[in-house]
Formats: C-alpha cells, structure tokens, sequence
C-alpha cells in the first residue's frame, strides 16, 4: 500500500528562531509596527474613535494588526492591544486622556486590593480579534500575543498612571512587601488566563514587556521582575509545553543573563542601550536575541541607519538572531526608512 504523503508545514522563520535555529537573513518585526507612523492607521483611528475603542473592536484590531504586514511583510504580527488590559480585567476603570496617556482608578496606592471586581469577559474581544487575524494571516508569519510583566503592570495600577520613577510603586514594595505582593499574585494569575486565552486562539509565541524594570535596585529587581516572571513561564509552559516566550526587560543592562537563567525565557529582548556584543559574549549560549536597533536610528536613516544594523548584525555571528528595534516605533519614523530597513536585511552581510 503506497503511503500518502505528508504536507510540509509552512516555513515560519521568526518561529524557527525562537526555537533555536539561526537564520543567515535574520527573520525582522518591530514594536509597535501598527500604530500612528503608519497613514493608513492614523485615518482609521479618525473614523473609530479612542483608542481603547479600537482595542475592543475586534474587527478594527484585527484590520490594525494587519496593515503593517500588508505594508512590508514581516515576518511577525504583533497583536494590537494593550498591557493595561489586565488592570482593566482585574476590576480597575481604564481610560485613555488624549495628550497625557492611561489613566487607572481607584489607585492601588490608595486603594486596597480587594475593592476591585474582575471583570473577565473583558478578554473575550482580544481573543476574538486572535482569530480574525489569525484566520487573515500568511501561513509563513508568526503570530506574537503579549501581556505586560507582573512588575510593570503593577506599576501602573499603584500610581493610576505611568511614570518615569515608578515611585509610589517601589515605595509600597519596600513599606509593605505582603501587600504589594498580593497585587503581584493577582496580576500573575490573570496574565496566565489572559495568555492562554490568546493562545488557545491562535497566537504562536508570546513577549512578555516588562518596560519599567530598569527602575528597581538588583535584590527588588530578582524579587519583583524575575521571580513573578519565572512563575508566570512555568505555569504557561505547563499549559501549553511548546510556546515560546520572549522576555523584554527594558533597561535591565547588566542583569540581562540573571533574567534570562532566571526566568527560563525562550528569547530575551535588547533594549537600545545594551551594546549587543556585550549580550553575545554574556548571555546563555544559544539562547535566541531580538533587537536592538535604536528607533532614533531609524528615524535619522542613511548612513546611520546602515551602520547602526551592521553592528548589531554584525554581533551576533553563530547566535539566533530575531531584529527588531530596542523600543517601539516613533510616531514621526519615515515609511521610506523603514523600506530601507528592511532592504538591509533581505540582503546576506
């Protein structure tokens, strides 16, 4: 009996990297690749109303998360949401001020706890917009959920907005560690049903931005960044074994191979300060990159653009490689810079 033939699976090359395997043309997205430097957003968002309005919109999301990969076929779609979503499920009201960014009430400063009433059906139009994309996107993409990291998102739902210190936060970690503990718990536990929620939907790997924990001392930073992350990949891995996570501690610098041993991430995330020659020669070995491109860079082009991916292309000679800014894209980056950015990298250095 002639046996049937298996159909290949699709090449996905941001996933096989994830996975281990290093590419020659390292696979690229950016942070934030749908969002206000793209015309075709910024008419939608015109038409749509607030931004949260656009998150919860399903239909609008998945159209969102889209346009970037119509635009310049990359390799990853990023999910279009938001890390406030979980203070929002967890029972805090969320807005967004036009001019001035988020802003969450009651203030767990303030407040305690066990005032808020989840809200949980509050992640059913992300899951919804998963499987809209999902159902639009090229066999060849990754498909990239996400959630905030325990210690950033606590940030905000103690001081009820961001902030450049992340004070009132460390403040209350430092004069009452219990408490601040509990809004450390009850954040993990909705990030793990918020993250398998997308993934049961149809993501394919997940990052995890901790954005603010460049803020906190060594011993706060093992207790508050890499101790909840470590728990919250331990128990995604128990639900879902193949999942690749990406861990993004924004401003971590030295503490880098800590978080990465720490945490047992699939793929750590530079941020633009990191020289990524440092990074090679510290961290794990074989453990898979993403970054690090200075989105001011970016922004400037030309020579500096090309000397700037030379260098970090260059850094990582036998390492899995993902490229990708070390933050998120400007509002004011040049379409044609990004054009540019990617023809560098369609091309072997």
């Amino acid at each position: 009996m002639a046996s049937v033939p298996v159909p290949a699976l699709p090449d996905k090359p941001l996933l096989a990297v994830l996975r281990g395997e290093r590419r020659d043309l390292p696979p690229v997205w950016l942070m934030r690749q749908a969002g206000r430097y793209l015309p075709e957003y910024r008419t939608l968002r015109a038409s749509k109303g607030g931004f949260l309005d656009l998150v919860y919109d399903p239909a609008t999301a998945a159209e969102i998360t889209l346009q970037p990969l119509r635009r310049f076929g990359f390799d990853g779609a990023i999910l279009f949401s938001d890390i406030l979503i979980v203070p929002h499920a967890i029972g805090q009201h969320l807005e967004f001020v036009a001019g001035e960014g988020p802003r969450l009430s009651p203030r767990l400063a303030d407040a305690p706890l066990e005032t808020l009433k989840p809200v949980l059906e509050r992640l059913e139009p992300i899951y919804a917009t998963v499987r809209a994309v999902k159902a639009a996107l090229s066999p060849e993409t990754t498909f990239l959920g996400f959630a905030g990291s325990p210690w950033t998102v606590a940030t905000y739902m103690v001081a009820g907005e961001g902030s450049r210190e992340q004070a009132e936060a460390r403040r209350l970690a430092y004069a009452d560690p219990a408490r601040f503990q509990a809004i450390i718990d009850r954040i993990e536990e909705v990030t793990l049903t918020y993250l398998s929620g997308q993934i049961e939907a149809g993501i394919d790997a997940i990052q995890l931005f901790d954005s603010w924990s460049g803020s906190l001392a060594p011993a706060g930073f093992e207790h508050w960044v890499i101790a909840p992350t470590a728990r919250l990949v331990t128990a995604l891995k128990q639900r879902h074994r193949n999942i690749p996570i990406i861990g993004f501690p924004k401003g971590a610098g030295g503490k880098l191979a800590a978080y990465a041993r720490g945490t047992a991430v699939d793929a750590v995330g530079l941020d633009e300060t990191v020289d990524p020659v440092w990074a090679d020669a510290e961290l794990p070995e074989g453990l898979p990159v993403q970054g690090n491109l200075d989105p001011l860079a970016l922004i400037a082009g030309g020579d500096a653009l090309k000397t700037a991916v030379e260098r970090i292309r260059a850094a990582f000679p036998t390492r899995p490689h993902i490229f990708n800014l070390g933050h998120g894209i400007q509002q004011d980056t040049p379409i044609a810079h990004v054009e540019a950015l990617l023809a560098m990298l369609r091309t072997r250095s």
